[in-house]
């Protein structure tokens, strides 16, 4: 005889999706946020998120949220948490499981940003988020500050050819900390996961500046020979 759970409690399932970019222009990690569209709290800045569905998993709820808003696929994204207080959501008894994502703004799909009213924002001028959206971000920051020092996993927010001001840039943004430049460039040289090429930015001076690739192949080779990534 299969089981019956009708006696027990009932809860909704949400994912929420704490999705960072880095702009190359500001030289600031940003979050993409939402103006949320219905009660309650209609009107106020939040995370993109959405209810769990009967027939899919929660990674899968998790990339359809996440590709609703920015018509992106493959997105370096990891859970983070879970957040269960019993009170965090008015409307309903709810349960959300947390996501960060990692994008390339100049890949997403800007339509789909301004037809959901979603914004970027530098960290550092974020709007009071709902619920518990707040801590959720301050979970993903440092899970990400972490997670940077072990994996490079910052390379997904460049675009796929970068300077070493870039990566620099980023690096500081992450961490929140500046950076000598020619300890920087010695340790990420030193890595050996650079691919340097034969072309330079010319933007960024008279001289330009050349222009590198992560080389995911031979990253992920050394790792499988014990290499360990520690910046």
């Amino acid at each position: 005889m299969i089981a019956s759970y009708n006696s027990e409690d009932k809860a909704f399932i949400a994912v929420d999706c704490i999705i960072f970019g880095f702009d190359l222009d500001e030289e600031e990690l940003q979050l993409l946020l939402i103006k949320r569209d219905f009660e309650p709290k209609k009107g106020f800045w939040s995370l993109m998120g959405g209810f769990l569905k009967k027939d899919e998993t929660l990674d899968q709820a998790a990339t359809r949220v996440l590709h609703h808003l920015t018509g992106l696929h493959n997105v370096y994204m990891e859970q983070l948490s879970v957040f269960s207080q019993v009170d965090r959501d008015p409307a309903d008894r709810t349960v959300s499981v947390a996501y960060y994502a990692l994008i390339n703004i100049a890949n997403h799909d800007t339509e789909l940003i301004q037809r959901y009213g979603a914004r970027w924002f530098n960290l550092s001028q974020l709007p009071d988020l709902i619920f518990d959206h707040n801590d959720m971000v301050r979970q993903a920051i440092k899970r990400l500050q972490y997670k940077t020092s072990v994996q490079p996993i910052g390379f997904e927010l460049l675009p796929n050819k970068f300077t070493m001001r870039h990566l620099q840039k980023l690096y500081e943004a992450i961490l929140r900390e500046d950076l000598d430049k020619r300890n920087f460039t010695k340790k990420i040289n030193a890595l050996d996961i650079l691919v340097k090429l034969n072309e330079k930015d010319m933007e960024s001076s008279k001289k330009g500046s050349f222009l590198y690739k992560f080389d995911q192949k031979k990253y992920l080779q050394k790792v499988s020979d014990g290499f360990v990534f520690k910046l």
